[in-house]
């Protein structure tokens, strides 16, 4: 739990939230709702605005809706304008924000990909700059990268190459926060039932072995929660994606994307 954080002055404290109009974002919104007690405003950040309306519609916490295409440059510079008029202090961002499309890289359509790398990376990247300066001591960065950052995937290879980038990005951040206090976590779990798949199997299916380890957002966010509030640098949610982890650890990739391959 974040009990840890603390009222800062007279200053406005805030949750940051991106992605927050479904799956994982809407549920750290909502989980994050019982637990802080000391934010007094939640940020939600995401494209579809009725969404991120009903979802303030269930929270106690003051919300601030922001609609907003994090893809979009321009749009992205409100973001900055509104923090500096602000002036508040962060105490929570979560990016959450992202997408995945499984397919052979080479068949499927180069905007759709190149998407991925705007929003899973670059977005991500400049929204954790831009919050920053307005964080203090013990406040949490938690980024979602995904259990597809600890091995190439065929068949998912940009998603993967943008969550393996997100991981690295947040193990390095977590270090160099280190003397301010400021915790960086990185939640890496396996398939989660969301609407995620919705656009992720346009092209391809999900490995049959993979659904077996399917879980519910509820408890990824729970685990990631308890995971931030214990300063870990990662949080990796179910037995089975655990043990992927540690494979990944232990064997040469190559002869694990030889297993892979003979699953399909």
């Amino acid at each position: 739990m974040l009990q840890m954080l603390q009222k800062a002055g007279n200053f406005m404290n805030i949750a940051i939230i991106t992605g927050a109009s479904s799956g994982i974002g809407a549920e750290f919104a909502l989980q994050f709702d019982n637990i802080l007690k000391s934010v007094d405003e939640f940020w939600l950040i995401a494209r579809r605005k009725d969404r991120l309306d009903e979802l303030s519609e269930k929270l106690n916490h003051k919300t601030r809706v922001i609609t907003m295409d994090l893809t979009d440059a321009m749009e992205r510079e409100e973001l900055k304008e509104l923090l500096r008029r602000e002036n508040p202090v962060v105490r929570v961002l979560v990016n959450c924000a992202g997408y995945g499309i499984m397919g052979k890289f080479s068949e499927m359509e180069l905007k759709e990909q190149t998407g991925m790398l705007d929003l899973n990376c670059m977005a991500l990247t400049e929204v954790t700059y831009l919050c920053i300066p307005y964080m203090r001591r013990k406040s949490r960065i938690i980024q979602l990268a995904s259990s597809a950052a600890f091995l190439p995937q065929p068949g998912f290879a940009v998603y993967a190459a943008t969550k393996a980038y997100v991981l690295s990005f947040s193990r390095a951040l977590r270090e160099e926060l280190r003397p301010r206090e400021i915790i960086v976590t990185a939640v890496c779990p396996g398939p989660v039932r969301t609407e995620f798949f919705d656009t992720a199997e346009r092209y391809g299916k999900t490995l049959a072995i993979k659904k077996l380890t399917f879980v519910n957002a509820d408890k990824v966010v729970r685990e990631a929660i308890e995971a931030a509030g214990k300063r870990k640098a990662m949080s990796v949610c179910s037995p089975w994606i655990r043990l992927f982890w540690f494979f990944t650890k232990v064997l040469p990739h190559g002869f694990l994307l030889k297993i892979v391959g003979l699953l399909k």
